[in-house]
């Protein structure tokens, strides 16, 4: 016969430590699901669902946040370009084609996706510098503020390239992605929280490999094809947008050839990248171009074009 620490006799047992971390477990996974299905929307640009982990508003104020420590270290290395330096006003001129089309390409896309315009963009605070860098490299924060690199106008070549890079960062801010991304960490936090608790008591040494594996398996089974699904949306709404903006959109096809080749052209698979392979990013881009086309025919043919 078995006694228990509470007196009771007989066999019947309760659900001891390991069944209550099963139940919490259980809850979390409840928890999560919940969560990650509450934040669940159509996306308007692409007619995707995405989840997203703060509002548009808080976009914003972290994004200029981000924005000013950028423009700080790149003042306290003096690789801040002046505003009226040539190259500053040149991206400059570059984004502000971009951005007039921004409301035109919103609403296009909305409509072809069935759903309504999102209006976050009209609360966005644009600006753009330039840094002195050799990195090929740009971006647009959440909220709208850009930087480009200066390595990357030789890779660029022309405008028309340039503002492809710089249609596909300002796709980036538009679609939400720093949000769909806060709210995608979460659920894998909240995974490996909960994992931690059900495997309390267990060997240290065995608890590190299951962690290790969970994490590996987070990595290449959510959070790699996440970023590669984003980097492919974000060719896709950019590449729209440089087109509506009067810009040559089969000039993203060279572009890309010679960003591939960057680094010698060594690059990790694509399954261990958050990247799309540049074969399989230029097919895509391919494949968009008659889309591009049509928004370029309809606001820059004669009488439409400035």
């Amino acid at each position: 016969m078995r006694i228990d620490p509470l007196g009771q006799r007989g066999g019947r047992r309760g659900f001891g430590l390991g069944g209550i971390r099963w139940i919490i477990l259980i809850g979390f996974a409840i928890y999560a699901a919940v969560s990650w299905m509450g934040s669940a929307k159509k996306d308007p640009y692409t007619g995707e669902t995405a989840h997203y982990g703060a509002t548009a508003d808080e976009e914003v104020q972290l994004g200029a946040q981000a924005f000013s420590e950028v423009l700080g270290d790149a003042q306290a290395q003096n690789a801040l370009l002046p505003a009226d330096a040539q190259v500053s006003q040149q991206i400059r001129g570059i984004a502000q084609r971009l951005i007039e089309r921004v409301p035109d390409v919103t609403q296009a896309l909305a409509e072809q996706n069935g759903t309504e315009a999102p209006q976050d963009y009209r609360n966005f605070q644009w600006d753009v510098a330039v840094i002195q860098s050799d990195d090929a490299n740009a971006f647009c924060l959440p909220g709208g503020k850009m930087a480009v690199y200066t390595g990357l106008i030789p890779v660029a070549q022309n405008q028309d390239a340039m503002a492809v890079v710089m249609g596909h960062e300002i796709a980036h801010a538009l679609l939400r992605h720093g949000s769909q991304r806060m709210a995608q960490q979460k659920l894998v936090q909240m995974g490996q929280l909960a994992t931690g608790v059900a495997l309390g008591g267990m060997d240290p040494g065995q608890q590190r490999a299951i962690m290790g594996a969970l994490g590996a398996g987070a990595q290449y089974g959510l959070i790699l094809p996440y970023g590669r699904n984003h980097e492919s949306q974000a060719d896709q709404v950019g590449l729209m947008l440089a087109a509506a903006a009067c810009f040559n959109p089969r000039e993203a096809i060279p572009l890309w050839q010679r960003m591939g080749q960057l680094g010698g052209g060594q690059r990790q698979p694509e399954f261990a990248s958050t990247h799309p392979d540049p074969e399989n990013r230029m097919a895509h881009l391919q494949q968009l171009m008659p889309q591009a086309e049509a928004f370029y025919q309809k606001y820059c043919t004669t009488g439409a074009a400035r």
